[in-house]
């Protein structure tokens, strides 16, 4: 019982049931479901994802018909696997040396700056969509204000430091546009958000409490700091912790990976460019129905980014590629479902009213500022 971690997400749980912790209703409904799922070693992501991986790689040399398919998934690896390790490991490094508390106490209050550290934290919590819903639920359950909560939401999944660096490796220094627009979007909400919260047009958060007066996150860093001892047993326990850390953001995170690289490989290969043209282009109509393809579809943010680059690498879509990633975490029926649940109908109606249009203009803004080059070939 000492280990805490949900084993459905790995996140930090709060619920005991069945002898193991979970940090949602979702996720004991799923255990519920598949009671075996976390003792399967094969279904473990760190096992069949390099397995799946090494043979899509080398499909192509044994069956001609796979390699278009093996050449566009091999493209995609040499261009996220170094990033997405970097991004693990950074996680990790934020699982073991940043509490808890320090989130909590950043996010107290109704003043803007609480919505940018709200936005920054969400930034750097490095995490899949799904494990920053349970993270955000956790904050609104600690008191956190609804405003900072949706902020945070929002730009966990999308401009989370691991999805960053995939982004990077995708896209280039375009990758910046993409982090950009979804921190501003994400900041803008959550003002705004603030302004409806004074008007009584959100639910208030039962949840709320006082936080103590004294406790100061940098006095606290200093006293970690000062305390740390820097001997060899202590370097190798911080070093397991990170891998500790790494682990469950792995599974999070690594089977939506591959899903994506599998499913954008096999778009890339069969679907005839002509398709991306005529129905995903840089128009409005184009943009809206990225949109609604987005909206059905319920992937993690690591593993809808390769999906965005092959609709950019066929279309040269650039704001259709940021509105593929942007919208489907504004119309995840998942998150909408737990948002509705656990905080308010209202909350969800003034997300969907709010970011909807925010996303569509920055992503026509895009389309127009930022056109693609055109196709890209992997041999």
């Amino acid at each position: 019982m000492s280990d805490r971690r949900d084993p459905i997400c790995g996140m930090t749980g709060t619920m005991e049931r069945h002898g193991r912790w979970f940090c949602s209703e979702r996720c004991l409904a799923e255990y519920e479901r598949h009671p075996v799922r976390a003792s399967r070693k094969l279904s473990d992501p760190w096992i069949w994802v390099p397995v799946s991986g090494v043979v899509l790689a080398i499909a192509g040399a044994v069956w001609s018909g796979a390699a278009s398919v093996s050449a566009i998934y091999r493209g995609y690896l040499a261009k996220i696997g170094l990033p997405l390790f970097i991004g693990l490991v950074i996680g990790g490094l934020i699982d073991h040396f940043v509490p808890r508390e320090y989130v909590v106490k950043l996010l107290a209050g109704s003043r803007k700056r609480v919505i940018a550290r709200a936005t920054l934290l969400g930034f750097i919590a490095s995490t899949c969509s799904h494990g920053c819903l349970a993270l955000s639920m956790e904050l609104y359950r600690k008191g956190a204000s609804i405003p900072a909560v949706v902020s945070f939401l929002l730009a966990s999944p999308w401009a989370s430091m691991s999805l960053t660096l995939i982004l990077l490796g995708l896209f280039g220094l375009k990758a910046l546009f993409i982090i950009g627009g979804a921190l501003l979007i994400a900041f803008v909400t959550g003002l705004i958000f603030q302004q409806l919260a004074r008007r009584g047009l959100l639910e208030a958060n039962p949840n709320t409490t006082v936080l103590a007066g004294d406790f100061s996150v940098w006095q606290d860093i200093a006293s970690r700091w000062r305390d740390h001892q820097w001997t060899r047993e202590h370097l190798l326990d911080d070093a397991r912790g990170v891998i500790a850390g790494m682990v469950p953001l792995g599974r999070m995170v690594l089977g939506w990976v591959q899903f994506g690289l599998v499913l954008s490989s096999l778009i890339g290969g069969l679907v005839p460019h002509g398709v991306f043209d005529r129905f995903l282009g840089p128009t409005v109509a184009g943009l809206f129905v990225t949109l609604a393809v987005a909206a059905v579809m319920e992937v993690c943010s690591e593993g809808t980014a390769p999906l965005a680059f092959e609709l950019y690498r066929h279309t040269g879509a650039f704001g259709n590629a940021f509105a593929f990633l942007m919208g489907g975490v504004v119309t995840d029926y998942t998150e909408l479902g737990a948002l509705w649940t656990n905080i308010g109908r209202r909350t969800v109606f003034w997300l969907l009213v709010i970011t909807l249009p925010l996303v569509i203009v920055m992503g026509v803004m895009f389309n127009l500022w930022l056109p693609g080059e055109g196709m890209h070939v992997w041999q």
